[in-house]
């Protein structure tokens, strides 16, 4: 049963008044980092903003960014934009925070953030509610799904057809059981017969003893359990079905602040952009830089991850961020197949390439 857009948006306002969009409770998958503060350096680009001058400075303007959890190297980067001074050339003062749980695309909604990191599907979600919000994607961080399903390695589980009578361990999102009820149907398993329950959170470690079956991020999941010796089988969502090829993470805006300051939308993504072509050639540079906001990770990790994303951000695309019809229209597809959605939608209402630099 999906929720009005009020009732979303009442509980978006009670958290955003205890956590006055301030520094997340949200658990990961990992605590929270505290917010380190770096200096950015350099001259406002021409053309950036005019309002606000004051004895011949102008006045940078203020933009807030609303993640979709923790601080980690899909987010990259932004903080390199941050941190090397391509958001203050811009003529751009970037605040990136974490956000109330599960709340980042109607806090975007409503205004109380300029951009967010949210998921084609819970773009596709949000459009197709009886109560739309008005919110659009308008950059790809990573051109290809990067995800799939992990098992403890021995437990002889070798596709979803052996997902019967077994437990999985995720987090409630909307298209999460269609895609498994999807995998196992296709392979020709009973989806009734998997049990599925919300993680403890922690970690690949509940594969050992707690449950079966995890939905794994690669560059971040896999690579932690690289790091510790934790033997597992995996298999990306994208070779089970083609349409599960989508976009994850996002850029999202609302649709007033893409209506009212399109120039302001135009130079963030130039700067971001610029921060995660930086993070493609500079892996370990970028990931010192991101340690900088995300102290509670150990270097390695953050290292090793910002090496595996470094192929993947562009991966088979010219240009950072571009999106297609296709990727949009293929997912669209499945979510009504499977009734994650009443209705389908027009890929050119989910997103829009037109605010992105040409390359």
């Amino acid at each position: 049963m999906k929720r009005s857009r009020n009732a979303v948006l009442m509980a978006a306002a009670a958290a955003i008044a205890v956590a006055a969009l301030g520094c997340s409770g949200q658990e990961e998958r990992g605590s929270a980092p505290q917010k380190a503060q770096a200096e950015s350096k350099g001259q406002s680009l021409p053309g950036a903003g005019k309002e606000g001058e004051d004895e011949g400075q102008t006045k940078a303007e203020d933009v807030t960014v609303i993640l979709d959890y923790v601080a980690n190297t899909n987010h990259t980067g932004m903080y390199v934009a941050k941190d090397k001074g391509y958001y203050e050339e811009a003529g751009l003062n970037v605040t990136i925070i974490e956000p109330t749980e599960g709340a980042t695309a109607t806090l975007i909604a409503v205004g109380k953030g300029d951009f967010g990191i949210s998921y084609q599907e819970d773009v596709t979600v949000a459009l197709t509610s009886e109560d739309p919000l008005p919110i659009k994607a308008i950059a790809a961080v990573i051109q290809h799904n990067t995800s799939g399903f992990a098992v403890y390695e021995g437990k002889n589980i070798k596709s979803p057809r052996d997902f019967e009578g077994k437990t999985y361990a995720g987090w409630g999102g909307p298209g999460e059981e269609a895609v498994l009820k999807a995998v196992m149907t296709q392979a020709g398993a009973d989806f009734s017969k998997l049990t599925m329950v919300i993680s403890d959170g922690s970690g690949f470690e509940a594969l050992r003893d707690k449950a079966d079956v995890m939905w794994f991020y690669e560059a971040w999941d896999n690579v932690k359990c690289q790091m510790n010796d934790f033997p597992i089988e995996y298999t990306p969502v994208r070779d089970l079905d083609k349409r599960l090829d989508y976009y994850t993470p996002v850029i999202i805006a609302g649709t007033q602040t893409l209506e009212e300051r399109p120039d302001m939308v135009r130079r963030f993504l130039a700067a971001t952009q610029k921060g995660y072509e930086y993070a493609i050639k500079n892996p370990e540079e970028s990931a010192e830089i991101l340690q900088k906001y995300a102290p509670d990770y150990s270097l390695e990790l953050l290292t090793m991850s910002q090496t595996y994303l470094a192929s993947k951000y562009k991966e088979d695309s010219d240009v950072w961020g571009v999106m297609k019809d296709e990727v949009w229209d293929n997912y669209t597809d499945f979510m009504v197949e499977y009734k994650v959605i009443d209705k389908p939608i027009a890929a050119k209402e989910c997103y829009t390439n037109e605010f992105l630099p040409v390359g």
